[in-house]
């Protein structure tokens, strides 16, 4: 069951369309109202990432933990007949509880996974433990990005001189959010990278607007 509609917010990016379908065929079967769309990735000034296709799901914020929940138990169920190569198999015990302290950069499969095999080792993680994991991977994940200071320089130099990138790197520090695990969105950036991208924002306006004159100047001095 697909809606548009603006107060939809990003569940999950792939890079892979058949996960995409997965997780809307799941949300489908549980009559929970989601967005699948296919989109360019967005702006980063890192550039930390390759610019390849992302395919997206958005659901309601007050839907995040229900997702949350039904995609649980749909790894669960799957975590019963597990390949006897799956890599995670082979991983420390260290090793599957940073899956698991560090869930959202892993999928819900390999985090249920990491969870079986750690109590199959003598390691049982109870619901509670795991309620607080995910309550301090939530406060860890609210703090700032680090300091944009290079790119601030560099947007304001391409703001000044005209540079279309300049526009771009000043309306990301500015506008630029995160979703956490439980559906709430933070600006990424500090308040101090948000206003200097707000004036590298403007400030392009300015710089662009000043490129164009002078460039339109000599069709009304003459000049070639």
């Amino acid at each position: 069951m697909k809606f548009i509609e603006p107060e939809f917010i990003t569940y999950k990016k792939f890079n892979d369309v058949v996960l995409a379908n997965e997780l809307a065929e799941l949300l489908d079967a549980n009559d929970v109202k989601y967005f699948l769309e296919e989109e360019a990735p967005s702006f980063d000034p890192s550039f930390s990432y390759a610019h390849t296709k992302e395919y997206t799901v958005k659901v309601m914020p007050g839907d995040f933990e229900q997702v949350n929940e039904l995609v649980k138990e749909n790894a669960e169920e799957n975590i019963r007949e597990v390949e006897s190569d799956y890599y995670l198999l082979s991983f420390t015990n260290q090793e599957l509880m940073d899956v698991i302290t560090k869930a959202d950069e892993w999928n819900a499969f390999d985090v249920q996974l990491a969870r079986k095999l750690l109590a199959e080792r003598g390691n049982a993680i109870s619901d509670d433990e795991i309620e607080v994991i995910e309550e301090k991977r939530i406060e860890e994940l609210k703090v700032n990005e680090p300091s944009q200071a290079g790119w601030i320089v560099v947007g304001y130099v391409f703001a000044v001189v005209g540079g279309i990138l300049g526009f771009f790197i000043g309306w990301h520090l500015w506008t630029y959010k995160k979703t956490l695990p439980n559906g709430e969105m933070i600006y990424a950036y500090s308040e101090s990278n948000k206003r200097q991208g707000k004036i590298i924002f403007y400030l392009s306006f300015v710089g662009l607007a000043v490129a164009f004159v002078y460039k339109l100047l000599p069709l009304f001095t003459g000049d070639n």
